[in-house]
């Protein structure tokens, strides 16, 4: 008689004609129904375990916020009905089956999944025991908040199906090891969070959230961004050592100012458009550009100070006293002599002219000596009283061209010696509101240092 397969002969258990995976394959899927949940009792929770590891960057947008990442998506589940006797089949313990032809957890990825460039893995891998593995890479382009983060999560009922993690949240946290490290952004670590929602007081469904943190390596920020504006307030600084009585000043700054401004809307491309919080570098910007005005509002008023004006009052002594005497001992100006010498020399040139005027008067007939115009007087006769008397007008005349052009020689010394007052003055202020401007400089560049030391260590 011919022997079945299985059966024995001379004491030993002869091999099946089949092979052990295609008998396997078909005693599972034989009667399997794919559209029921696979337990034997139907209030029994299936718990899923999902499991998330990074893979790469693939880009960030920063201007829409979006980021878009390359996932490895893992899923496990116990299915009752995919259970084997090892020792039936080959000693077999695993097996792969096509995903169509099995129960799958209705898990959806709230974020936004690109098919066309997701690779699908058509087979889920199955043990003894019923536990199924179901590995996945997907692309997914998620929502990015300020800090480099975003967040997929997952939603069916609780009431037939649960979430939990694969491993353990720290080991989640710092897993590094299929991520490629070789792009400008640097992974930082994944946190996952677990909540349960309801909507309109309908079943309660389960939530696993990854945020996925990530930050930018300093190197573009640095050389694109931030040198250039370095370099800017450095020329900014520098400025304060062209003349204050000069206008170069003004349009070297105002030069500055719209240079900085051609370089804030360049740099505006890679800024995000709406934010919930103000990025640092955003922030490092606008002070910059606050400082480059504030810059130029203090060189206007400098030049206005000591520019020259006919009209020009004298300075004001309590002005004198704080900033021609108080201000130069608080500064440290060495030429500070110069000034008190500055300040007596109008005094001094006021009194020579009294002095010159009162020696440099003329006598009616035109001499210096009264005594030589009686001699000369005595000499010449009536003949003489005429041309005298003619003369004597042409003199007066010669006399007050003489005065006018002395007062108006006066009058401008004066007014050069005003001027210089107001010189004095505007130079003294320059110099104490530069010591205060770079002052506000280096407590910003500390500042800011600061926090992105505290950033970086966060």
């Amino acid at each position: 008689l011919p022997l079945l397969a299985g059966t024995q002969r001379g004491g030993r258990t002869l091999e099946p004609s089949e092979p052990a995976l295609r008998r396997l394959s078909h005693y599972l899927l034989a009667h399997y129904q794919k559209g029921t949940r696979p337990v034997r009792d139907w209030r029994t929770t299936t718990n899923v375990a999902i499991d998330l590891m990074v893979y790469a960057i693939l880009s960030v947008d920063e201007k829409n916020q979006v980021l878009t990442t390359y996932i490895w998506y893992r899923q496990h589940w116990t299915d009752e009905f995919l259970r084997w006797d090892p020792a039936r089949f080959d000693n077999l313990t695993q097996i792969s089956l096509p995903v169509e032809s099995i129960w799958v957890p209705d898990i959806l990825i709230n974020e936004f999944v690109d098919v066309g460039k997701s690779p699908h893995v058509p087979y889920v891998y199955v043990s003894h025991h019923g536990e199924v593995q179901n590995l996945n890479g997907t692309t997914v382009s998620a929502g990015m908040s300020a800090a480099g983060s975003s967040h997929l999560s997952s939603d069916p009922p609780v009431r037939d199906i649960n979430l939990t993690l694969w491993r353990q949240p720290e080991l989640v946290k710092f897993d590094r090891s299929v991520f490629m490290n070789q792009g400008e952004w640097e992974l930082l670590y994944v946190l996952s969070h677990f909540q349960e929602f309801s909507v309109k007081s309908s079943d309660n469904y389960a939530e696993m959230k990854f945020y996925v943190v990530i930050r930018r390596r300093p190197l573009f920020y640095t050389v694109s961004l931030l040198l250039p504006s370095i370099f800017l307030m450095v020329m900014d600084i520098v400025g304060f050592y062209l003349p204050p009585n000069s206008g170069e000043r003004v349009s070297f700054k105002i030069t500055l100012l719209l240079g900085y401004s051609v370089f804030l809307i360049i740099v505006s491309d890679t800024l995000p458009a709406t934010a919930v919080g103000t990025p640092l570098i955003g922030t490092y910007f606008v002070v910059c550009m606050a400082l480059l005005v504030i810059s130029l509002t203090e060189t206007i008023l400098i030049v206005r100070l000591v520019h020259k004006q006919d009209l020009q009052p004298h300075v004001p002594e309590w002005v004198k006293h704080l900033l021609l005497e108080r201000a130069t001992v608080l500064l440290c100006i060495r030429d500070r002599k110069k000034f008190s010498q500055s300040r007596t020399q109008s005094s001094d040139i006021s009194r020579q002219a009294e002095n010159n005027d009162s020696t440099a008067k003329l006598t009616p007939y035109g001499c210096e000596d009264p005594r030589e115009c009686g001699a000369v007087g005595g000499t010449r006769p009536a003949l003489a009283f005429g041309s005298r008397a003619e003369g004597s007008a042409v003199l007066q005349e010669v006399l007050r061209e003489t005065m006018a052009i002395r007062q108006f020689l006066e009058k401008r010394e004066e007014f050069r010696d005003v001027a210089r007052e107001w010189l004095q003055v505007g130079y003294v202020l320059d110099v104490l509101l530069f010591r205060a401007y770079l002052v506000a400089v280096l407590a910003y560049s500390i500042t800011l240092g600061t926090l992105w030391s505290v950033w970086r260590d966060a």
